[in-house]
């Protein structure tokens, strides 16, 4: 097997003083959806941020593509392919969709010069946001501005998205149409996925890391997860159907 896209080898975070990661072991392929599960406050939102450098590691090592980015900043951690949806999205709301994704386009020095082919293969995702191209981002929809953010992220090619919750709070029918776009976003592009909702994990999941207590206490296939009621219960004290 090919060496991880990104390895977390017993990574540990302190927030003042709080010691949220305690020792996180955790392999990302190289293709793919990888989920993070676990309950509030595990700690995936801490291992996200640690891996783009927002937080530093006290100790361990954090090695993305086979190099060593523990104490990296965060700007030489994205200029090296890594690129980050919070969950708060982070949209400029005053600004139409379009100067959102050309702030985001780092490569160009105007919106004229953005790779068009590269925004209509992402419109192939997102449809509504060639609609509300000139729009400002604020007056959209919460589906829609997760859409900018998540288009945010790969208006340029990217070697690994980390997404935080991008469910949270969407309509049914977002989601389905989310699950759409990530099924065909990951065929070309891995991703680091937190994410609640066990319907679209299920969905698109190829394997799958939990959170407890600041750990990873199971790693292995999403498929085989999903089938194992007994694991769920052990490793969330209830049903991932219930997560939905």
């Amino acid at each position: 097997m090919s060496e991880p896209l990104l390895k977390l080898k017993g990574v540990h975070t302190h927030i003042g003083q709080y010691h949220i990661l305690q020792g996180v072991d955790l392999d990302v392929p190289r293709t793919g959806i990888t989920v993070l599960l676990g309950r509030n406050g595990a700690g995936k939102t801490t291992t996200l941020r640690t891996i783009l450098g927002l937080w530093h590691a006290s100790k361990g090592i954090v090695r993305y593509d086979g190099k060593d980015i523990t104490q990296s900043p965060t700007p030489d951690i994205a200029s090296a392919g890594i690129a980050y949806v919070p969950e708060s999205m982070g949209i400029f709301s005053d600004l139409t969709v379009r100067e959102n994704l050309f702030l985001a386009a780092r490569s160009v020095k105007s919106v004229g010069e953005m790779d068009e082919k590269r925004l209509e293969w992402i419109f192939g995702f997102f449809g509504a946001l060639k609609k509300f191209w000139n729009q400002p981002a604020g007056t959209l929809s919460g589906g829609q501005k997760q859409m900018v953010a998540i288009a945010r992220a790969i208006v340029e090619p990217r070697k690994l998205l980390l997404i935080d919750e991008p469910t949270k709070g969407l309509a049914p029918a977002i989601i389905q149409g989310m699950i759409a776009a990530f099924s065909e976003l990951k065929e070309t592009q891995p991703i680091l996925l937190v994410e609640q909702n066990f319907s679209f994990v299920s969905a698109l999941g190829d394997t799958v890391a939990v959170m407890d207590g600041g750990r990873i206490v199971h790693s292995g296939s999403m498929a085989e997860l999903a089938e194992d009621t007994d694991l769920q219960h052990q490793l969330l004290g209830l049903s991932l159907d219930a997560h939905q």
